[in-house]
């Protein structure tokens, strides 16, 4: 059994007026059965509680305030939940509620919890309909957007596949609604910087997500191993065509993993945000992309935002752009005072010798990025 992660945005899930499209919800629901049918595990990743509480609450605005916007969430999960039940029901299909929030994944012991949650799930037969826990959800735990919340299910599952439905048909080399010169991009097979500067901001005004979301989820899924479509969620019959291996929107092609993408590795790409970053010099770009060695405290340069021992923190090049991620063996305040050191004086000073002896990021505790 293959098993496909579907992402659907709030963009795709409702009509002009930002209301749930449960006539669309049935046709999906279709889509959905006719993959099952021909052998894939569907887990949807969805968006639309917010939207389905303000429309039964009677708000034809979407307020600005937490508690307004969480007691929404909380009203619209219940209706959600049994609308895609409803609208499953008739196929034979059973569904089940997953209710996420980065606080569920950033201790590594809950995320594999959940992750035998979904094997369980998956095991036997039912349709998990996964999305964030908009109720309890704050600035600090929130995922954000549900693009990376559809890659770290992927991951979690170990899935085959996952289709993000959008409101737009694909990736383009420029903002398609600013330049009618775009072109879209039917195939990526690497995330460069120039790939990353074409995507734009948030396209649609119901969604929190953008291109940017979708390709930074796409830089993951492909370092794990594992495709990635960003496609027009309207377009008939799109979920079992892409299934059945038709070219449909951009396809984001996974290499070869530089390193064993473990389950530890992903959880560190996905599970946290990460709380800084550190700048490294070319040397170590090229210990880290060619030959796979950890991340060593000579080879910072700068260091940004505040962290502890044992934080996730961002690695970037001389760019700017981010190329890895790890867990990292120093605080902030050291590496901002071991900047520009070599080994021999890192080792000489008695507050920062212990960074002179041991990596600053083991290559077990680092993904870098394809």
């Amino acid at each position: 059994m293959r098993k496909l992660v579907v992402k659907i945005g709030s963009s795709t899930l409702t009509d002009k007026d930002g209301r749930v499209d449960y006539a669309f919800l049935s046709s999906f629901a279709a889509q959905i059965a006719k993959v099952k049918e021909a052998g894939w595990q569907p887990i949807i990743v969805t968006s639309g509680a917010i939207a389905c509480g303000l429309e039964a609450l009677g708000m034809t605005t979407r307020p600005s305030d937490m508690p307004s916007l969480q007691a929404a969430a909380s009203v619209g999960q219940s209706i959600l939940s049994g609308e895609y039940a409803s609208a499953l029901a008739p196929f034979g299909i059973l569904s089940g509620s997953v209710l996420l929030t980065r606080r569920d994944t950033a201790d590594r012991t809950a995320y594999l919890h959940a992750r035998d949650t979904f094997t369980r799930l998956i095991d036997l037969g039912v349709v998990p309909i996964v999305n964030e826990n908009d109720t309890v959800s704050i600035e600090q735990i929130r995922f954000g957007d549900n693009d990376t919340l559809a890659a770290l299910v992927a991951c979690l599952t170990d899935a085959d596949l996952v289709i993000i439905l959008s409101d737009i048909d694909g990736l383009y080399d420029a903002n398609p609604r600013e330049d009618s010169s775009a072109q879209m991009i039917a195939r990526v097979d690497s995330i460069t910087p120039s790939i990353m500067a074409s995507a734009g901001g948030t396209g649609s005004v119901v969604g929190s997500g953008g291109m940017v979301t979708k390709i930074k989820a796409a830089r993951v899924l492909m370092s794990a191993g594992i495709p990635m479509v960003v496609c027009y969620g309207r377009e008939e019959n799109v979920i079992p065509r892409i299934a059945a291996g038709d070219s449909v929107g951009t396809y984001f092609s996974p290499g070869e993993s530089r390193h064993e993408i473990t389950p530890k590795k992903l959880w560190i790409a996905l599970g946290d945000s990460a709380k800084g970053s550190v700048t490294i010099d070319d040397g170590a770009v090229r210990a880290l992309e060619k030959r796979g060695s950890s991340l060593l405290t000579v080879g910072v340069r700068a260091v940004n935002g505040r962290f502890d021992v044992d934080d996730i923190v961002d690695v970037k090049d001389s760019r700017g752009y981010i190329i890895a991620r790890g867990k990292i063996a120093a605080s902030s305040d050291e590496l901002a005072l071991a900047c520009g050191m070599d080994s021999k004086e890192l080792a000489d000073n008695r507050v920062l010798a212990h960074l002179a002896n041991r990596p600053l990021m083991h290559r077990d505790d680092l993904i870098v990025f394809d």
